[in-house]
């Protein structure tokens, strides 16, 4: 017998499966596609877990899975952050580089006009 997560009625049932549970889960018709993938990634991780696991229950792996996910999403996170403040500190070099390079340009064309 599957688990069944409840939601809203708008939502609509969708059978995920996960090693070797079923669980139905009810989200809106526009979110299936992103539910069935997610429920894929998570399916492959947990297997891949289990290939290594001393202990492979479905809950210990549901943990692992959780936690090495969460890891790589943080970890993407902080990549992106830093990403994103190289590229500030890029930006902040490009216009000092143009303020001072229009500087120059003022300057000698004030210095040509006179």
């Amino acid at each position: 017998m599957a688990d069944v997560i409840s939601t809203p009625s708008t939502n609509e049932p969708v059978a995920l499966r996960l090693i070797d549970r079923e669980f139905l889960i009810a989200c809106p018709p526009e979110e299936r596609d992103g539910l069935l993938e997610a429920a894929s990634f998570l399916d492959r991780k947990m297997r891949d877990l289990r290939a290594h696991a001393k202990t492979p229950g479905f809950d210990r792996l549901a943990v692992l899975a959780a936690i090495s996910i969460t890891h790589e999403y943080l970890q993407l996170q902080k990549r992106q952050v830093a990403s994103a403040n190289n590229n500030s500190a890029a930006e902040h070099d490009v216009a000092e580089g143009l303020a001072s390079l229009r500087r120059k340009l003022e300057a000698a064309l004030d210095a040509h006009l006179k």
